[in-house]
């Protein structure tokens, strides 16, 4: 007797995306007037199907609930109605995640290169400035472009105020184990630096790891630090830190996720401390030190410093960090060891990569001979981190600085 053919499983349903559920949801309770009731299958084809959570925010990427019909269904509907559909929207993504409760929602827009000229009409509208004058350039980052959709995200940001960091509204996320925090609406973040910061963590292991010195009791110099995203990395490896940031959002919110993994750290940013010796401001044994100036002072304080054991220099800044190469430079061949590390970040046009990697190599090579050639350089390696626009992509030069006798 031949046994019982066993029925075929069933395949359950994918799950259905929660936005596109809430927006089921909220037509039927919106209580829509019939020049309201627009096609549903036709917003919901036109809604966002992605979003990124920071704990307690959701954001939205980029022009969601920006289409020509939604411009014109969300002017047409009451405060409540808008309003019930974020709650909507937060409600059905927070039950997709184990006991999150989202409670603010916002669409990223992007940072912007440049800052318009603030006026009383869109700084209602939450935009900010930071002082800027007409089209002057985005030098601190600040997310101007974040559209706020719902929730207490803290005080409008007005020109010139002191930060009030108490009241504003901050989120957070862990990435590689290590925990971030920063306020949206002046701070920004990049998600796809994951990849980069993965990669610092896991530097000092793999095939290549043998003229790679363990990196702990040793320095690093990070000189565009913003909240953290790479200080940490090197926090983690066991160095101190010296780090240089001009946002002092992004000062106190790489100061708090510092506290966050456990690491001490100091800001020094009023005018007292800023005048201290440098052989003072190092001396308490802080993991991470952060200056809140300019980073053209990073030189000059290092070399107060007589010499330190640098393992590696971050010039971590888009669309190029060249400003800061001569004083990375400075800082390399001033170092106690015969070794450092540059990390070198470029917007890089796909096709000019190798082009860019020799032209770094015979820049560092130039000041190297002007130096007496006590010191040689040589890019290693070319990490492409991500696209960051058709054709463009984020590169990482690593240069490695050694005296010249010992490069082969």
């Amino acid at each position: 007797m031949e046994p019982p053919k066993s029925r075929p499983k069933r395949k359950r349903p994918p799950p259905q995306n929660p936005i596109e559920v809430a927006l089921k949801t909220w037509f039927d309770a919106a209580a829509l007037t019939e020049p309201q009731r627009w096609d549903l299958d036709e917003l919901i084809s036109h809604a966002p199907k992605r979003w990124t959570v920071y704990e307690p925010m959701v954001l939205l990427p980029a022009g969601s609930f920006d289409t020509a019909i939604w411009k014109q269904l969300l002017p047409a509907l009451s405060n409540d109605q808008v309003d019930l559909l974020w709650v909507q929207i937060l409600s059905e993504i927070s039950k997709r995640t184990r006991g999150a409760r989202f409670t603010h929602l916002a669409v990223n827009e992007g940072i912007p290169a440049a800052l318009r000229h603030s006026t009383p009409e869109n700084l209602d509208r939450g935009e900010h400035e930071m002082g800027a004058s007409p089209a002057s350039e985005n030098i601190l980052r600040s997310p101007t472009g974040l559209r706020i959709l719902h929730g207490d995200f803290g005080p409008a940001p007005a020109e010139n105020t002191v930060p009030d960091f108490e009241h504003a509204f901050w989120v957070s996320t862990r990435q590689n184990g290590i925990f971030q925090t920063w306020a949206p609406r002046w701070t920004m973040f990049s998600r796809g630096n994951i990849k980069e910061k993965a990669r610092l963590l896991d530097f000092h292991n793999g095939k290549d790891a043998g003229q790679r010195k363990s990196p702990e009791d040793t320095w690093a110099v990070d000189l565009y630090a913003g909240i953290g995203y790479f200080t940490f990395s090197y926090a983690k490896l066991g160095m101190r830190v010296l780090c240089w940031e001009l946002n002092p959002w992004s000062v106190e919110g790489l100061r708090r996720g510092a506290k966050g993994n456990g690491w001490s750290v100091r800001v020094v940013k009023d005018e007292h401390d800023l005048s201290l010796p440098m052989e003072e401001l190092v001396s308490g044994g802080e993991r991470i030190i952060v200056f809140l100036e300019d980073n053209r002072r990073a030189a000059q304080r290092i070399k107060e410093l007589n010499k330190l054991d640098i393992s590696h220099i971050n010039c971590g800044l888009l669309p190029t960090s060249d400003a800061s190469w001569k004083d990375a430079w400075d800082m390399a061949t001033r170092n106690k060891a015969d070794e450092a590390w540059l990390h070198l970040h470029e917007n890089v046009g796909v096709a000019d990569i190798e082009k860019r990697k020799g032209d770094i190599e015979q820049y560092f090579l130039g000041l190297a001979t002007h130096d007496n050639g006590d010191r040689t350089a040589r890019v290693e390696h070319t990490e492409l981190v991500k696209t960051f626009a058709p054709g463009v992509w984020h590169c990482v030069f690593d240069l490695y600085i050694t005296r010249s006798s010992s490069i082969t």
